[in-house]
């Protein structure tokens, strides 16, 4: 964590600030794109992102258990562990591990929802019995805890231009769509793992199980039916995309250019998964290098743009919510909008 980013965000304890360090080492370890994109945010709200991600990423880590040292029973101990630690330490500031008291100090910071903690882990615990999901709105109810609340918890952290629960919606999309594209480039190591998140109804219709998976990936070769489910899930995929895009645009204009980032890199993960013809279970699809630091350039001339822009932008949204207000009072119980639906005068929205 540099020392710019903890003066900015206010964080002057030296525990807390060693804490949120940590939790920034485990983004730029893990999450490339998402680490790379974090850099165009403000300075001040970068450490409440890396503390959202490290706790993710902690969590995340007791469950995969990649060396597969831990038995089922174990992780599942080590999981109970770190949620009664976040459940002390959303009560008192402490905790015993350092990922956890960042991201107390960041949900009591940004106002977060509680709960949206409970329903993560309870998604990572899930993980630790089921290997594979029969329909695809079994796979949402289980990212609506491993990916939905990731862009819920986010959204205080970011700032919208509109009402939180109008951008909720798209920022819950956000993270099912950024989940749906890691589960496709990584079928072949989930598969490893004794896990297949594509849903069993999308393959089957395409007369694929994790049979046939099994057998590409051990044989190496290829099948026509592995193929047309992959371009199945791929439009899936790109189906949440859009229904995410449009929240970029409710969020604080100096935060876009992130989000914007983020969301073209791991759109172009999708495709170069198309590019390598959906080999997935035989390669994993990267976005190169060079297309990966254009992109950022990109981002950074956003970033100034909205920078020299933000003040000029805050008085015209302050202005349209004046706008607003005085719209709602000139309507009175019962008139009626423009929409021809009648107002009533408690109406806030």
């Amino acid at each position: 964590m540099t020392r710019r980013e903890l003066d900015a965000a206010g964080i002057t304890d030296p525990g807390l600030r060693a804490d949120y360090s940590r939790c920034r080492q485990l983004n730029a370890r893990h999450g490339r794109t998402y680490f790379l994109a974090t850099r165009l945010l403000p300075l001040e709200r970068r450490t409440a992102v890396h503390a959202l991600y490290g706790f993710a990423r902690w969590a995340d880590d007791i469950v995969d258990d990649l060396d597969r040292r831990l038995t089922p029973d174990e992780r599942d101990l080590l999981l109970k562990r770190l949620e009664e630690d976040l459940a002390h330490a959303l009560r008192t500031g402490g905790g015993d591990e350092p990922v956890v008291r960042a991201v107390a100090d960041t949900a009591e910071r940004y106002a977060i929802d509680v709960e949206l903690f409970a329903d993560f882990l309870a998604s990572m615990r899930a993980d630790l019995t089921v290997t594979d999901y029969p329909t695809y709105a079994a796979l949402r109810a289980y990212m609506h805890g491993s990916a939905a609340v990731i862009g819920l918890q986010m959204l205080p952290v970011l700032g919208t231009v509109v009402p939180r629960e109008e951008a909720a919606p798209h920022a819950a999309a956000l993270g099912v769509a950024f989940q749906l594209t890691n589960f496709l480039r990584d079928v072949g190591e989930d598969l490893d793992r004794g896990r297949v998140y594509l849903p069993a109804d999308l393959l089957a219709a395409h007369g694929v199980d994790r049979e046939l998976l099994e057998w590409s990936r051990r044989s190496g070769r290829r099948d026509p039916r592995i193929r047309a489910a992959l371009v199945a899930a791929e439009a899936l995929t790109r189906d949440v995309y859009r229904d995410a895009e449009p929240g970029i645009a409710m969020l604080d204009p100096r935060v876009r250019p992130c989000i914007r980032t983020a969301f073209t890199l791991y759109g172009g993960i999708l495709d170069a998964i198309a590019r390598h013809d959906y080999t997935v279970l035989h390669r994993r699809a990267v976005v190169p290098r060079r297309r990966r630091a254009a992109t950022a350039a990109a981002g950074v001339l956003k970033v100034a743009r909205a920078r020299r822009h933000a003040p000029q932008e805050q008085e015209r949204q302050e202005q349209e919510r004046q706008e607003r207000q005085r719209g709602r009072e000139r309507l009175g119980p019962g008139r009626r909008g423009p929409d021809g639906r009648e107002r009533k005068g408690s109406d806030h929205g």
